[in-house]
């Protein structure tokens, strides 16, 4: 699976991208990931992309031919499932949406800066907007570099444990039961006894009874 993702902040991506999971990931061939500098594709001596707004007001709004310039390359190089724009007025991410993109093979991701992206740019060319919750960030990088996480741990060969990813809060809509390691006994604060036994089956109950009463102790909207 590829990730292009244009930025006008590409080194803000270096870190999220370069550890853990997501290194593993690429290291093994099965996401590429890929930050573009939106820059490089500016026309202007001063390498500037963005301009006043139409109409007045405050900010500063992202221009429609560095974007286009970018996109339009990257499509004449292979064919795209979707290009996304991290915006705080998109569907809100979530288990189901990481599922979905999770099985698409070439994705393009847009971060956009200042008051935010021409319109014609989302009108244009974006199949999708997501945002990662309801409150505003100073771009699109970070949120960039979370719906990158989410999608590619789910991919068959980026866990050790392909069953870990199926087992994690929000799939099958429940949060995540109570986990718990060694020592059995921690300063008196011991495990339950129902994971010492060895009994599979019951333990999956146990697991799933938890599970159940965490949501709808902390979540019972997912249990509409």
């Amino acid at each position: 699976m590829r990730f292009d993702i244009i930025s006008v902040l590409p080194d803000l991506l270096t870190s999220p991208f370069a550890h853990s999971i997501l290194q593993r990931a690429q290291k093994k061939g099965i996401a590429e990931i890929i930050v573009h500098n939106l820059r490089d594709y500016a026309t202007n001596k001063q390498k500037s992309v963005d301009d006043y707004p139409y109409g007045g007001g405050s900010g500063m709004v992202m221009s429609i031919p560095p974007f286009s310039a970018c996109i339009e390359k990257l499509q004449e190089e292979r064919s795209y499932d979707e290009i996304i724009f991290m915006s705080p007025d998109g569907e809100t991410l979530n288990q189901t949406i990481a599922n979905e993109l999770s099985i698409k093979g070439n994705i393009i991701i847009l971060c956009g800066h200042y008051k935010g992206i021409d319109q014609r740019i989302r009108d244009i060319y974006v199949t999708r907007e997501i945002s990662i919750g309801d409150y505003v960030l100073s771009g699109g990088e970070l949120p960039a570099a979370v719906l990158v996480d989410a999608i590619t741990r789910l991919i068959p060969g980026v866990l050790n444990d392909e069953t870990s990813a199926l087992s994690d809060s929000f799939q099958g809509e429940l949060l995540d039961a109570p986990v718990y390691t060694r020592p059995a006994d921690w300063r008196g604060h011991k495990i339950p006894e129902i994971l010492l036994s060895g009994h599979e089956a019951k333990i999956n109950e146990w697991r799933h009874e938890e599970a159940l009463k965490r949501t709808q102790q902390r979540r019972p909207d997912l249990l509409k």
